[in-house]
């Protein structure tokens, strides 16, 4: 008697916490035995090689908007300077691996990436101390990498400062002339341990005070793409994704 409560009990937990997943779990159940009845011969269909995807079924495609946005505004910029080589620190593995196809990618990580492709090559670094010349690329673009550096998230050193000496590094080894894709969180500027950093507009214009500002361009907290946005916005964000065009001078 006591089991039977409790099997009753339980699954009346499971239908009042998790009803939506329940009758998507029936729902696959229902549309997988009429497939099987459907079903054309050419591949066998068993219940032991069901693979369930309940969350799939949406009116548009999900993306995330920093992720997406950033580096196709990189892209552009690339498209429009033509770089011979470019040099990319730490920014999310999808950008300089398409960007390759098109223009040599050295890319820099301190986790590198074992990926094999013409055009592209990995190294380590660190990017608070690069094994780099001065004055070596002509375009480098870190984005959304910095905002981490000394918050010991990635296994790197704690150093409240270690944002500043990237930001330093990125403009030592940049040429004269050169252009810096330099890609982070800003608003509400605060640390948020051991996540990121959230930088104002201001603050980042005085730490590549040596640098012209080319373009600006922002993904706001609604995750809208405002090219050539204006910089008051950036006060009113609490999580926005701003990029910047900077050119060394």
């Amino acid at each position: 008697m006591y089991i039977k409560s409790f099997i009753i009990q339980t699954t009346k937990d499971i239908l009042i916490r998790f009803p939506k997943k329940i009758i998507l779990l029936f729902k696959f159940i229902s549309e997988f035995n009429r497939f099987k009845s459907l079903n054309d011969q050419r591949f066998t269909v068993s219940a032991k090689h069901i693979y369930p995807c309940l969350n799939d079924r949406v009116a548009t495609t999900p993306f995330d908007h920093h992720y997406i946005y950033h580096p196709a505004w990189a892209a552009r910029i690339l498209a429009k300077t033509k770089p011979e080589t470019h040099a990319d620190f730490s920014s999310i593995l999808s950008f300089s691996s398409v960007v390759s196809a098109f223009i040599p990618i050295k890319f820099f990580d301190y986790r590198p990436a074992h990926l094999k492709l013409n055009n592209w090559t990995g190294n380590f670094a660190d990017l608070c101390n690069l094994d780099i010349d001065d004055n070596s690329f002509e375009s480098v673009s870190c984005m959304h990498t910095v905002e981490h550096i000394g918050l010991g998230r990635y296994g790197d050193t704690l150093d409240p400062i270690g944002d500043i000496k990237a930001i330093n590094e990125l403009k030592r080894i940049t040429k004269q002339g050169g252009n810096i894709l330099f890609v982070t969180p800003v608003g509400k500027q605060r640390i948020e341990y051991n996540a990121h950093r959230i930088y104002s507009f201001e603050l980042v214009i005085d730490l590549f005070k040596e640098c012209q500002l080319m373009e600006f361009s922002l993904i706001d907290d609604k995750g809208d793409f405002i090219e050539n946005a204006q910089t008051e916005l950036v006060k009113k964000q609490n999580y926005g994704c701003g990029c910047f065009w900077f050119k060394k001078i």
